[in-house]
């Protein structure tokens, strides 16, 4: 599943925002860092915020599934 941490500048005294989901994309275009799913955007944030967009999650290998979590 996708996963994208938004890091804010410190100034903008900002949390940092983490998005995810099975159908999230993120598309850079005219100045704007768009984040859509198969309902339309979800997130919209202008280039001039001064954010930084990170991947974080991890990447998916059909032919090494992860592990199931363990039963607590």
């Amino acid at each position: 599943m996708p996963a994208y941490l938004i890091v804010h500048p410190r100034e903008q005294r900002r949390e940092d925002v983490l998005i995810e989901g099975d159908d999230l994309t993120l598309t850079v275009t005219d100045g704007w860092a768009l984040f859509t799913d198969q309902h339309g955007i979800c997130l919209a944030i202008p280039a001039g915020l001064g954010a930084q967009v990170q991947r974080v999650d991890e990447p998916h290998d059909p032919d090494h599934p992860e592990p199931a979590p363990p039963k607590e």
